[in-house]
């Protein structure tokens, strides 16, 4: 579907995500879990967890993933903003690259993916929910043409502090 994406040294080939990439996909997240305040989640998902969790993502063709020799690097997502039908022409995304590749375009390979892919489903808005200190996603989104929208202030919490949600916007049509 995407063609192979040149980031730094290496190539990164970005396609749509299948089932057998449950267990890196889980790996991804659930490093972010445990370590960074990008998911605002004490609990790693279980096995049984991210597999409902990524086939749901599978069952709309909003999950893709990142492979740089042979393996996966990175993976990213949209789904609904909100559950309500009102929202329904709105997303939000999520892009998550593994530890040790960051910075070297991965990151962007996979969103633009992202951002085409809800375009050709003919949505609306992307959104993007940043932990308001995580000035790599801030700016990543901002490349990609996302505006800032608002920061809400002290919404979240992890590792005993408060954290502030910063919403960015990219209107898809």
């Amino acid at each position: 579907m995407n063609p192979p994406y040149e980031t730094g040294v290496r190539a990164v080939t970005v396609r749509p995500a299948l089932p057998g990439d449950l267990d890196a996909v889980l790996a991804i997240r659930n490093h972010a879990i445990e370590h960074g305040t990008a998911l605002w989640t004490d609990s790693p998902q279980s096995r049984d967890e991210g597999a409902e969790w990524l086939d749901a993502h599978l069952a709309r063709g909003s999950a893709f993933v990142a492979e740089r020799d042979g393996g996966v690097v990175g993976f990213g997502v949209y789904g609904p903003w909100k559950a309500y039908s009102g929202f329904r022409h709105t997303v939000e995304n999520s892009v998550y690259v593994t530890e040790g590749h960051h910075g070297a375009g991965i990151g962007s390979a996979l969103l633009g993916t992202l951002i085409d892919s809800a375009r050709a489903a003919g949505l609306h808005v992307m959104i993007a929910g940043i932990e308001a200190g995580n000035a790599a996603s801030i700016r990543l989104h901002e490349r990609h043409g996302f505006e800032h929208a608002g920061t809400v202030r002290e919404v979240g919490t992890k590792f005993g502090r408060w954290l502030d949600l910063t919403l960015m916007r990219l209107p898809l049509d």
